[in-house]
């Protein structure tokens, strides 16, 4: 899928790949209804997303030695359930958009999902000279049409211990540009071991620490010189924030440890429409439409972690799978110092 490393942005990419008019009809038919389809087209994408540059941030409930350093590698791999690959489509809900067969709904694909056969809609739109006019869209498929069952995502992470048992963290994965898509993530959080309070002559058979964690990504598909529709400074730009609390519990040994947490993460994200475009009704007729729409969404969710680490010397690994609205299995290279 051309462009696609910018998942979130994926209702403007699979525009891309069908016909080239589909975005000058979708925009024909109405900017409310654009948007009510995007919207449902983008959730689980961004969904999913927010869940992925989320895991990963705790590779053991033991904090690191006083100026202790870690340096990690960590690769997330977000995994897309059958339900978030379709969604609803009522016409009941759309202005100008009805199925060729007039049937009232019918599962259409996400952003994650594929439709197959390709489902088309009619789409009504008022010329001012001949009237209402009607014209045949096919609906942008998604990820699923390269049988991508999963989000990847990864990122350089560095933690310090600036005293007993307390932790900073940052991660960051830097701006990327292909041809015209960038996208780029930076994150900081706190882990504090409670139980490094406790005397040491205590025992305590367990580590248990807590940690808050906020994760920021921001991508950028610019496609004005695609020539989709006429129009100057177009592109979609999505922004994600997304803030996480975990309560994680471990064993406390030298080499090897398993640990599991309980959390809870809230994300919103804004996929943001801009520029000017020209949308042709008719032949004789243009009506120029500037930042059509911005689709805001949010998500919500308990999450529960069990992993393991292994530590040799400066050197570690750690693995972990996350239990969530979208489940994600994390893996880490260590650098301990």
């Amino acid at each position: 899928m051309k462009k696609c490393i910018l998942l979130s942005l994926g209702f403007i990419c699979s525009l891309t790949l069908t016909a080239q008019e589909n975005l000058n009809d979708l925009l024909a038919a109405g900017v409310s209804d654009a948007k009510k389809f995007s919207t449902d087209y983008l959730l689980p994408a961004t969904d999913g997303l927010a869940y992925g540059v989320s895991a990963g941030w705790f590779n053991n409930a033991k904090t690191s030695k006083k100026y202790g350093f870690e340096l990690s590698i960590i690769g997330n791999a977000t995994f897309i359930k059958d339900e978030s690959k379709s969604f609803t489509l009522n016409v009941s809900d759309y202005e100008n958009i009805r199925f060729p067969d007039n049937a009232p709904s019918k599962s259409v694909a996400t952003a994650l999902g594929h439709n197959d056969p390709d489902i088309t809609i009619i789409v009504t739109y008022d010329d001012p000279i001949f009237g209402n006019q009607e014209v045949e869209l096919t609906l942008p498929t998604g990820i699923g049409a390269a049988n991508v069952n999963l989000i990847p995502t990864a990122f350089l992470q560095g933690s310090f211990s600036v005293f007993k048992g307390t932790q900073l963290k940052a991660r960051f994965f830097p701006k990327v540009e292909t041809e015209d898509a960038k996208i780029g993530l930076y994150g900081v959080g706190l882990q504090q071991e409670f139980t490094a309070w406790l005397p040491e002559e205590s025992k305590f058979p367990l580590a248990i620490s807590g940690l808050i964690a906020y994760t920021h990504l921001d991508g950028n598909y610019d496609f004005t010189n695609t020539e989709i529709i006429d129009g100057e400074d177009q592109q979609v730009q999505t922004k994600l924030n997304s803030l996480l609390f975990q309560v994680i519990a471990g064993t406390n040994f030298k080499v090897f440890n398993v640990y599991g947490s309980l959390g809870y993460l809230s994300a919103k994200s804004t996929t943001d429409l801009l520029g000017t475009y020209r949308v042709s009704n008719g032949i004789l007729f243009s009506e120029e439409i500037v930042d059509p729409f911005s689709v805001e969404s949010e998500t919500n969710g308990v999450t529960a972690t069990f992993g393991g680490n292994l530590k040799l010397g400066f050197f570690g690994l750690n693995a972990s799978y996350t239990f969530a609205e979208f489940d994600a299995a994390s893996i880490g290279i260590n650098f301990i110092f």
